[in-house]
């Protein structure tokens, strides 16, 4: 199962880090949808990001796919960080349509700190 952990501000709800890992094993590698479409989503939000915020998230993107972990640096721009925050929440209802989509097969949750 893949399993995509969003950690947001308790003071003001936005999107702080998520993490994606995990493998859906809903088909084999190279016919799996479900991973397909949760790491083009995500892949896609985080490209997003860099070229139209000018952010330059903190990444760490494991050798097998099965990894990513997403962070803002601590210095951001307030209004690239408010640019940033709509897209991570497109990328996150695509995420939660895939997850009501394929129950079983992606899990998403969501934390404050």
């Amino acid at each position: 199962m893949i399993h995509v952990k969003i950690t947001r501000s308790q003071s003001n709800k936005a999107i702080l880090f998520f993490e994606m890992s995990g493998h859906a094993d809903f088909a084999e590698r190279g016919q799996d949808l479900v991973c397909a479409g949760a790491s083009a989503v995500t892949i896609g939000a985080i490209n997003a990001v860099v070229k139209l915020t000018g952010i330059e998230p903190l990444l760490d993107i494991g050798e097998d796919g099965g990894f990513i972990h997403f962070k803002f640096p601590d210095e951001t721009d307030q209004e690239a960080h408010h640019k940033a925050q709509l897209l991570l929440e497109g990328m996150l209802v695509s995420l939660q349509t895939i997850e009501r989509d394929y129950e079983g097969y992606l899990k998403v949750t969501t934390n404050r700190i």
